[in-house]
């Protein structure tokens, strides 16, 4: 008797208009709890990603001043080489063989640093890459289930 005393003056859709307002509650909440562990696990991603390209960016570094060392090293090498020529064909067979030697180290060294990006790149967006799909099919089926009007939990 009490709960009909309390709706006697409740509008004749009262029941209605409280299930909806419930359903619409319950609703939010499960989009806020969507929303929460979507931006945590987007956090977790970009913490991971920014991790491996701060090591890949390092590792490239680390290559480049490799190389800068082992070209530094030619060039004194060279420079102690021209010290010791007597004659001026030997100048110019040393030259010549000295940027033959250069040239082909070049070539390698940009194939090293090239590899070495690339890899560094796979590695980068490989977890974005994941991420993003699993986002993506995540969304594709809380859109179909809503649409259906059920809750996906």
């Amino acid at each position: 008797m009490t709960e009909t005393m309390s709706h006697a003056f409740a509008p004749p859709n009262y029941e209605t208009f409280r299930e909806t307002a419930e359903t619409a509650v319950a609703q939010a909440k499960n989009t806020y709890e969507k929303a929460k562990v979507a931006s945590e696990q987007a956090t977790d991603l970009l913490k991971e990603t920014y991790a491996t390209a701060a090591k890949g960016a390092t590792d490239y570094n680390l290559k480049i001043i490799e190389f800068a060392h082992a070209n530094t090293n030619t060039a004194f090498d060279f420079a102690q080489d021209l010290m010791e020529v007597k004659h001026p064909s030997e100048l110019v067979a040393l030259s010549t063989a000295h940027v033959q030697k250069r040239f082909e180290t070049m070539i390698a060294q940009t194939k090293e640093l090239t590899e070495l990006a690339q890899k560094v790149t796979t590695e980068t967006t490989a977890p974005l890459k994941a991420g993003l799909t699993k986002a993506k099919d995540c969304s594709k089926l809380d859109l179909s289930d809503t649409r259906q009007g059920r809750t996906v939990q």
